[in-house]
C-alpha cells in the first residue's frame, strides 16, 4: 500500500509541509500492523525508526521493578511516536505497546536521515516540526515531575 502526501499531512510532524515537498517521504513509508496488546518496541531496544499511527491505539510504557506496567500515554490515530530515534542512535526510552489493533507507518533512520541530507526543504520542515514535539514533550514532562514531587510534599 502507497501513502499519499495527504495522508502524510495528518501527522503534526508533517502537517506544515507542501505535498509536492512531501512527495518522497512517501516513499520511505511502510505500512505495519500490530494486534492488541502486541509489542511494537522495548524500552532500551535500537532506535532505528519512528512510527505514525494511521488507526488504534498504541500505549507507552515503563516497567518498574516490582510493580510492573505503567503506562504513560495513551496514543491516538494522527499522533507519532519514537521520533527520537531519527535524531541520536539511543536506546528507546520506554515500550511502546498496541493498546489496541493498530495500522502504523514505519519511516527507518537511515533512509530518513539520508534524504533530509539531499532535501534542505524538506529538512528544514521536519526539524522544525521536530523541535516543536520535543519542546512540547519535555514541558509536559516538567509539568508532570511538578505534580509528582508536590504529590510528594516536595514543593
Amino acid at each position: 500500500m502507497l501513502v499519499t502526501p495527504e495522508q502524510l499531512k495528518r501527522f503534526g510532524i508533517f502537517s506544515q509541509i507542501p505535498s509536492d515537498i512531501l512527495l518522497p517521504v512517501t516513499n520511505l513509508v511502510r505500512v505495519v500492523n500490530f494486534e492488541q496488546n502486541s509489542i511494537i518496541f522495548n524500552e532500551g531496544s535500537l532506535g532505528d525508526r519512528m512510527y505514525l499511527i494511521d488507526k488504534g491505539q498504541v500505549r507507552i510504557s515503563k516497567f518498574i521493578s516490582g510493580i510492573g506496567e505503567e503506562a504513560l500515554s495513551i496514543l491516538n490515530e494522527g499522533a507519532y511516536f519514537g521520533e527520537m530515534s531519527l535524531i541520536d542512535a539511543y536506546p528507546r526510552s520506554a515500550t511502546a505497546i498496541a493498546h489496541t489493533d493498530c495500522t502504523l507507518f514505519e519511516i527507518y533512520r537511515e533512509d530518513f536521515i539520508d534524504m533530509l541530507q539531499s532535501d534542505r526543504d524538506l529538512a528544514y520542515f521536519v526539524m522544525w516540526a521536530l523541535l516543536k514535539t520535543l519542546s512540547q514533550r519535555l514541558r509536559e514532562t516538567n509539568e508532570k515531575i511538578k505534580a509528582f514531587f508536590a504529590m510528594a510534599g516536595g514543593f
